[in-house]
């Protein structure tokens, strides 16, 4: 019997871009597809806290419309990165050709080599849950430009009807972007219903459709391809900016954390904000030296109590209500803000200190 399978899809609403996140929930062995260097500390937030093995993060092509956090990812997990020998990125960890397999725990995808969109365009599947993931090659009701970057609209005819159209009809397709809010489609429905190469669609009807679209190149395309061609790494290999006020963790969440230690041991240079409710309060009497006490439910009504000229840490006992009072905080316009990871309940697990 197969192990279950561990699948996120994540978005990056400025590109339109699917990343999909696969694991085996028993090996906790993970990839990543076509991750996005502006949502990074996301995915790595995600793998961090699903406590994943990244084996790897695999592009289906060299991107021109983002750039891929590979590169990120690779420095912060030590995963590898994989991608078509035709893709033209260059110190792959490993190079894919049609017919290879990519193992995570005991589930493993099928590489298909679906050129057309660019020379080393990839798409996976995963048959034994009846999933595709076809990158740029075929997307919901659409498919892949095939006007710059090595494209070819008969080379994609060619792609989509004799590899990605003769996988079964029920296997479900994750498209590489979509840019109405779909999700997923199958290959039955793109068989039947996609108008440019479903129903009796033929190669000089798909053809003539794709070379007469006249579609302005996409926005990124003179830093994407370059950056992507060195699977996203930064020039000088320099790494995303830590904020200089405090070593914060970004959340999957998107909220963020502070380690207990160091707040304890920057007391005099920030401002703790105590978000228990007075009940509580009234109940336990330890406090962190120097604590602001507001009730998250007073906060809204009381930030002109909190500084605006130091960082902020929010705390309550279990670190929960802490982070509505750091999403106030920042709908509120404070910058500088964190959420004190685990409260009280950490703070005294790691003996720190009270008053």
């Amino acid at each position: 019997m197969q192990n279950p399978l561990l699948f996120r899809q994540l978005f990056d609403q400025a590109s339109g871009t699917w990343t999909y996140l696969l694991a085996d929930a028993a090996t906790s062995e993970a990839l990543l597809i076509d991750a996005v260097y502006e949502q990074y500390e996301r995915d790595l937030a995600l793998v961090q806290e699903l406590q994943l093995t990244l084996l790897a993060c695999v592009e289906t092509h060299c991107h021109a419309d983002h750039v891929t956090a590979a590169w990120l990812l690779k420095h912060s997990l030590s995963c590898g990165i994989f991608a078509s020998e035709k893709s033209g990125i260059a110190t792959l960890d490993r190079q894919l050709a049609d017919g290879d397999s990519i193992r995570f725990g005991q589930h493993v995808l099928q590489v298909l080599a679906t050129p057309g969109h660019t020379d080393g365009c990839l798409s996976l599947v995963l048959a034994a849950q009846s999933m595709v993931f076809t990158g740029d090659c075929l997307l919901i009701r659409g498919c892949g430009r095939t006007d710059f970057q090595q494209g070819s609209a008969l080379t994609l005819y060619h792609s989509i009807t004799q590899k990605l159209f003769t996988l079964p009809d029920d296997f479900v397709v994750y498209p590489g972007h979509d840019y109405s809010g779909r999700t997923a489609s199958s290959i039955g429905e793109e068989k039947q219903l996609n108008p440019r190469i479903g129903g009796n669609a033929n190669a000089g009807d798909f053809v003539g459709f794709m070379e007469n679209m006249q579609l302005p190149h996409p926005k990124k395309l003179d830093i994407a391809v370059p950056a992507n061609l060195k699977a996203g790494r930064p020039p000088d290999d320099e790494l995303p900016t830590q904020p200089a006020w405090a070593p914060v963790v970004t959340t999957y969440s998107g909220v963020l954390e502070i380690s207990p230690q160091w707040v304890a041991a920057h007391m005099a240079a920030v401002c703790v904000v105590d978000v228990r409710t007075r009940l509580e309060t009234e109940e336990e009497s330890a406090r962190l030296p120097g604590a602001l006490m507001i009730p998250v439910n007073e906060l809204r009504d009381r930030l002109a109590e909190v500084p605006n000229d130091k960082p902020v840490m929010t705390i309550c006992r279990s670190g929960k209500r802490s982070v509505l009072a750091f999403t106030i905080l920042r709908s509120a316009g404070y910058k500088q803000v964190a959420s004190v990871k685990g409260g009280l309940l950490r703070w005294y697990e790691e003996g720190l200190p009270v008053a």
